[in-house]
């Protein structure tokens, strides 16, 4: 942990709808890490966020008909492409009324308003029935949740038994040399994260929360080069990044990004899960 105060809905929100958005706009709607086979992949940064989303639906292996929720939806795209490949019903939920505007727009827009859904909630207290649905994921939002396990703990409550989870999400890989804690500080101070979690405290929070048959890579080596490559697309708006937050803010915020994809520390993963 490096910061003390646990970021409160209202902080994520204000992330994702202040700079999230210039950082949105730069990269696309497929906002999340790429995945890449090796070094010599020069997969565009639209297939290699394809290529993450669709592990992840593999990992999930819902099936059509069935309903899942998607934990930190952000703006829905990864949620509509599930539903396209799936044919599953989605309920997507954010502490972001910018983006759950956005992604039932979006879901309108591309036909499938009646399969994606997407409302205002805290994934930390969760008002859907116990076992109301046969799968769930969580696409970069854990690193954001004042308490994983409890998170953990209410995606088992409405999960149905048997149901599968799947995460990616940013993390922490030690030993961490002082260089690498300055990058972990600033991605806690300035992303509204608590802490980055481990793959080791991953491993014992789905135990304690009644996972079973849970299955954890480290894929940092193949999605680590996504932040050089969304420094490279945020600089194209760097102008709008210096009004929201200023031009020494903006220079520090596009150094630590370029820095982050080469410091061993910060990491990514990918797991799925059951739940018994």
């Amino acid at each position: 942990m490096t910061i003390e105060q646990s970021p409160a809905p209202s902080d994520v929100a204000d992330v994702y709808d202040g700079i999230g958005q210039i950082y949105g706009s730069a990269w696309g709607p497929n906002y999340h890490y790429g995945y890449w086979d090796d070094d010599a992949d020069d997969s565009s940064i639209e297939v290699a966020t394809d290529r993450l989303t669709d592990m992840m639906i593999a990992g999930l292996g819902a099936q059509a008909g069935q309903r899942v929720l998607d934990v930190g939806c952000g703006i829905g795209h990864p949620a509509l492409r599930l539903v396209r490949t799936s044919g599953v019903n989605v309920v997507g939920i954010s502490v972001s009324h910018v983006q759950v505007a956005q992604a039932n727009e979006l879901a309108a827009a591309a036909g499938l308003g009646d399969k994606a859904t997407f409302q205002f909630t805290d994934a930390m207290d969760m008002s859907f029935p116990d076992g109301s649905f046969d799968a769930a994921w969580a696409f970069e939002s854990m690193w954001h949740m004042p308490d994983r396990g409890q998170v953990l703990s209410e995606i088992a409550r409405v999960l149905r038994p048997g149901g599968r989870l799947a995460i990616v999400d940013v993390i922490e890989r030690g030993p961490v040399s002082p260089e690498g804690r300055k990058v972990l500080d600033h991605v806690c101070e300035n992303y509204a994260v608590k802490s980055l979690g481990t793959v080791d405290e991953y491993e014992k929070a789905l135990a304690a929360n009644g996972f079973v048959d849970a299955e954890i890579r480290d894929i940092s080596a193949n999605c680590n080069r996504t932040l050089a490559v969304m420094a490279d697309a945020v600089e194209t708006k760097r102008d709008e990044l210096v009004a929201l937050v200023g031009e020494e803010q903006a220079d520090s915020l596009l150094a630590f990004m370029r820095l982050s994809a080469v410091t061993p520390e910060q990491g990514y993963l990918y797991l799925t899960a059951v739940r018994a």
